[in-house]
């Protein structure tokens, strides 16, 4: 097979370039309109679908077997792992038991007041230890 170019490849190269920044000013054009939390949302959402997809492989776990383990479809774990999943506490909860640790993290507010009471306490892995 033959490909027969009538301009030079950098010509070519040029014009893929000019075509990528006019489609990437388009998108962030249209980005800048919806709004913020709709942002938030779907960045919270990839950070779960990749934090669940990372305690998977590191527990040598493809979708199948992570779903059978659950008592779940192999569909419903592909939905988890698109990033489009609009999670609930409760399934959060559940991977979170599943795997023994958290899925997201939230701001311990009573162990923030502890510790600006006793500032000799420090948090060493969620544990409250002295210095």
């Amino acid at each position: 097979m033959y490909i027969c170019l009538t301009k030079p490849v950098s010509t070519f190269k040029t014009l893929y370039l000019r075509a990528m920044i006019t489609i990437n000013d388009k998108f962030q054009q249209m980005l800048a309109n919806v709004p913020r939390d709709i942002i938030t949302e779907i960045d919270l959402s990839f950070a779960i679908a990749t934090e669940v997809e990372t305690l998977m492989h590191e527990r040598g776990l493809n979708k199948k077997q992570f779903a059978d383990a659950l008592g779940k479809k192999p569909s419903e774990v592909t939905k988890w792992l698109s990033g489009q999943h609009n999670f609930t506490i409760r399934t959060i909860a559940m991977l979170s038991n599943f795997f023994g640790k958290p899925i997201i993290r939230t701001c311990d507010r009573k162990y923030k007041l502890l510790e600006d009471e006793y500032p000799s306490m420090v948090s060493e892995g969620g544990k409250e230890i002295n210095k």
